[in-house]
This record gives structure tokens, sequence and C-alpha cells, in this order.
């Protein structure tokens, strides 16, 4: 009987937070701030990714809130550690430009890699740049060609470019190795890719 109430506890909890999520991404969408910020501290307080993501972007981006880098980072930190992939990608991006946090690349990297595994493409591109530029990781333009490859699979035109830019610098070997690392990447759902 009490893993019955436990359940049914946890049920009505758990519409609660969902309730407040749909109810905050509607108050984001006609820019009522106030009413975003009140429903998604409620159901990040339970717990929910999603939540906590978005309130890192109200702060990252100053949406009813004053703007504030550090309680960005917080907040994304909390969604990243869930596995939120755009909290771990946004990570990534703050710590390659030092916002909110000391500038540091390989911990960039780190987040990017995580939010790659889960297929974000923005994260896949901004590797291929981390690869290409040596920030973070050695250089590795055979590494920076896959990801560039993975990312342009999408469409993404920027991606393209920076392949075959990338590509001018290499051997026809090195594009072939990029090419396989990028079939068999993918294969693995992004997983173990580097």
């Amino acid at each position: 009987m009490k893993k019955l109430i436990v359940a049914v506890l946890l049920m009505f909890a758990s519409a609660a937070w969902a309730d407040n999520l749909k109810d905050g991404y509607a108050a984001i969408t006609t820019k009522n701030y106030p009413v975003a910020l009140a429903k998604f501290r409620l159901a990040a307080a339970q717990g929910e990714s999603a939540a906590q993501f978005n309130l890192g972007l109200m702060f990252y981006l100053g949406q009813g809130v004053e703007q504030d880098y550090v309680k960005a980072v917080r907040w994304y930190r909390l969604a990243a550690a869930q596995g939120n992939a755009g909290a771990q990608y946004n990570l990534g991006v703050m710590f390659s430009t030092g916002q909110g946090v000391a500038q540091d690349y390989v911990e960039s990297v780190r987040w990017y890699r995580l939010a790659a595994a889960q297929g974000n493409a923005d994260a896949q591109y901004n590797l291929g740049v981390m690869f290409e530029r040596g920030q973070g990781v050695a250089q590795d333009f055979t590494r920076a060609h896959m990801w560039y490859n993975l990312t342009a699979v999408s469409g993404d035109k920027q991606a393209v470019k920076n392949r075959d830019n990338t590509a001018a610098r290499m051997t026809p070997q090195q594009i072939a190795q990029a090419q396989k690392m990028a079939r068999e990447c993918t294969a693995r759902n992004f997983k173990n890719c580097d």
C-alpha cells in the first residue's frame, strides 16, 4: 500500500512540474517573463532539466532578469548533469568564451563532446572548430574534418565550407580516414567518436 501511495504522489508531482514547464513555455513565447520565470523555477525545483535549461537561458539572455552569466552557468550545470544536450552545448560555449566562468578550452571540449554524443549538431560543429584550431585538444585536421562532415550531412553550409577548407590542408589518406571515422561515428550514434 505504501508503494502505491508513493507512486500516486510521484505521479501528481510529475504532472505538476509538467504543467509548470508547459506554462513556462507558453509564457516565454508571449514574452511574459515574470510568469515564465516563476513556472520554470517551480519545475526546476522538482528537478526538471528542461526548466533548469530555460532558466539558464533566461539568465544568459537577461529575459525577465538581470543578465547574469554566473547564474546561467549554475542552471546549465544542473540541467547538463541530467544529460540535457542543450545545456551541455551552452556550457561548452561559455567555457570557450569565458562567460560566467574562466575561459577553459579543455572544459569547453568536454561539454561539447557530451552534447555531440547526443547528436547535437552545433556541438559537433564546434568540436570541428576546436580540432582545427587546436583549442583544448591537439590540432588534428582529420578529426576536424570528421566533425565538420558529420555536421555537413545535416545541411549546415558553414560546416561544408569548413570541411572543404580543412580538406585542402590534408592528404588523400587523411581525408579517407576522416570519412571512415565519420561513418563509424554515425553507426555508433555519435558515441565514442574520438
